[in-house]
Parts: C-alpha cells; sequence; structure tokens
C-alpha cells in the first residue's frame, strides 16, 4: 500500500513508520518540526527511515503547505500530526487551534481534492472524554483541557468530512501510549530519568490518578489493524487493558532500575484526567485486535531505551 503519515517524526509516527515498511508498504512522511520539543529528538526518529528505499520524507506544514501532490496515490493516510500536551495548552491555545484544528480542516480538503480518496486513519486521544474516561466509546465527549477540546474538534472535522464529501474515515482515540521513544515531557519519560539522576519525582496532586497504559507497539499494531479492516466511520478506543495509579508506576519503575524514588509533590495540573481505561471490545471485534505487552515489560524497554539514549550523549 502507498501510505502517507502526518507527524511522521514524532514519538508514535516514527514507530508507525518503521512498522509499515518492515510490512512492505511504502511510505511518505510529513512533518513540520513544531515547538513543542527539541528537533533534535525528532531528527533522530527519523533516521532509520530515512534510509529505507521506499520511504519519502517531505518537510510540509498542514497549516499552509501545499499538500495535494504528497497524497497523490495514497491507499492509506495516517493523521498523527497534532500539538501535544495538556498543560502548555492553557498558555498557547491559538497553537492548538492552529496545528490540531486547522492543520486537520486543510488536510481534509486536499484530500477532498484527491481523484481517488485514501482511507484517514485520524489519531485522537482519550483526553476528548475528559476527567473521567472509564469506559466505551459511548462515554460523554467532556474535555477538561483546551487540548482535549481542540482534539473533539478535529474529531468533528473528520466525521463532518466523511459525511458532506464522502472522505472515508475512522478516528481512533489513543489511551496513554509509551514506551522507547516517549516524548521527554511525557510522565513516564521523566520518572525514569529523574530516578536515574537519583533526581525527585514530580508527583502532581495526590498521586492517585490511574492511567489505561498502552505499549507503543501495541497502538501501532491496532492503528494498522484500523487501516486494514475498520469500517468508515469507525470511532474505536486503543488502550492497553491495564489500569495503575501514578503510585503504582513509580513502584514498579523502582523495581526495574533497583532505585528508590525521591518524591517531590507539586499542586495538581489543571484539567488532568483523574481516570482512564479503555474499553476496548469494539477494537477487538472490528480489528481483530489484542494488545500484548504488560506494563512492566514496557516500563523496562522504555528503561532500556533511556539508558542507552544517555550513554550516547553522554560520551
Amino acid at each position: 500500500m502507498e501510505c502517507v503519515i502526518t507527524g511522521a517524526a514524532g514519538f508514535i509516527g516514527s514507530h508507525l513508520g518503521a512498522a509499515l515498511l518492515r510490512q512492505g508498504h511504502r511510505v511518505v512522511g510529513i512533518d513540520c518540526f513544531t515547538s513543542y520539543y527539541a528537533r533534535q529528538i525528532k531528527e533522530a526518529n527519523l533516521q532509520s527511515l530515512r534510509k529505507h528505499r521506499w520511504f519519502q520524507w517531505m518537510p510540509l506544514d498542514l497549516t499552509s503547505d501545499p499538500l495535494d501532490e504528497a497524497l497523490a496515490g495514497a491507499d492509506w493516510v495516517f493523521h498523527l500530526a497534532a500539538m501535544p500536551g495538556l498543560v502548555r495548552s492553557w498558555t498557547h491555545f491559538d497553537e492548538y487551534q492552529h496545528h490540531n484544528v486547522i492543520g486537520t480542516q486543510r488536510l481534509l480538503e486536499a484530500l477532498k481534492r484527491v481523484p481517488r480518496i485514501p482511507k484517514l486513519i485520524h489519531a485522537s486521544t482519550s483526553s476528548v472524554y475528559g476527567r473521567y474516561a472509564l469506559g466505551d466509546e459511548s462515554l460523554p465527549l467532556l474535555p477538561s483541557s483546551p487540548y482535549g477540546i481542540t482534539k473533539l474538534a478535529a474529531e468533528n472535522l473528520v466525521r463532518v468530512y466523511r459525511e458532506e464529501f464522502g472522505v472515508p474515515g475512522v478516528v481512533l482515540r489513543f489511551f496513554s501510549v509509551y514506551g522507547p521513544g516517549q516524548r521527554p515531557d511525557m510522565g513516564y519519560h521523566q520518572f525514569i530519568q529523574a530516578l536515574m539522576r537519583h533526581e525527585p519525582i514530580r508527583v502532581s496532586g495526590d498521586g492517585h490518578q490511574v492511567r489505561g497504559n498502552t505499549f507503543v507497539s501495541d497502538c501501532v499494531a491496532a492503528t494498522i489493524a484500523a487501516a486494514e479492516r475498520a469500517q468508515d466511520g469507525d470511532v474505536l478506543n486503543i488502550g492497553g487493558g491495564e489500569m495503575v495509579s501514578v503510585w503504582k508506576v513509580i513502584e514498579v519503575l523502582e523495581r526495574i532500575t533497583h532505585r528508590k524514588a525521591l518524591i517531590q509533590s507539586i499542586p495538581a495540573r489543571h484539567g488532568d484526567q483523574r481516570y482512564t481505561g479503555a474499553d476496548i471490545r469494539r477494537a477487538q471485534r472490528q480489528l481483530g485486535w489484542e494488545p500484548s505487552v504488560p506494563l512492566e515489560e514496557g516500563l523496562a524497554q522504555q528503561v532500556a531505551w533511556q539508558r542507552e539514549q544517555n550513554s550516547r550523549l553522554a560520551a
């Protein structure tokens, strides 16, 4: 298949690109290197992809650049490009609206124009449910942060362009993805770095927030299965099935690293989710997909990757 990935230099996008290439697909990667975190990290994510003969790199900004050429001939378009993160969305809302809403709308407009419209797999988030994301896809959509609001707006754009213009679209709501390559602003990455540097782990709120965690390879497998088997208009939760509190994650990381955590309590984050846990039965039925990596194994892989990265930087 001819595949296009927006956000191809990001955490999930680079893993997805590598998996598609291993399966024999051709991949066009699009990214504009937003300023959310260091460009050099994204460049490192791209290194192995750029060496592959079936990978084409196109540094495009969805919000301003022409997209028709990049989309021509595509069978599947995976839309992972977005401004991520909860905290910054309160202070930089224009950026979130710009990239998450306008970027999505311009991509949909370009898809509407291509002679043979490809299937769109749109990456959304459990944040569209708000503080209590526990259950199936029928949960009320009550985002509790500006980030979640922009991601819900993007979902609605996908729906409207499907209904009004026949752009085939599938929405996947990802739940707390982690693993090697995780963004440096994300919680588990920060916890592991603090443990390895003998620095305090900053725990926001009471630490009893619960997350349903999804290892990145399971997330990627579900995303490819959605391209292959999901029906037009499907909305599917994608989660790993294991729900644990922040304190439990720290306990597991202490066991993996053989280090005792130092804890620094900080105020709760505005709009933070209290409980997330994906009911994935619809994805299991529709996609024939099951998460396979348990939390402790996945965290061990992330710890090993971060150790390797730290050693490389120190050399």
